[in-house]
């Protein structure tokens, strides 16, 4: 089963009263998106799973040290 990223809604079409389940995948997101909720995001188990993720596409990730201004 793919990673997800968030979680699953069920839209309930209003006409026909058919629902439909939408899934927020990992491979779904854009490594842009991944490397930003990596920087700001606050769930430590959600941020390794995009390090996994960016990992799985070649991507290398530098990480730098915040400089403090005093």
């Amino acid at each position: 089963m793919p990673v997800k990223f968030g979680f699953s809604q069920v839209i309930v079409d209003r006409e026909t009263k058919r629902k439909v389940v939408k899934h927020e995948y990992m491979k779904q997101k854009t490594t842009q998106e991944l490397i930003d909720y990596i920087n700001e995001g606050q769930k430590p188990k959600l941020k390794r799973k995009c390090r996994v993720e960016l990992d799985r596409r070649g991507v290398k990730l530098v990480w730098k040290k915040k400089e403090l201004d005093i």
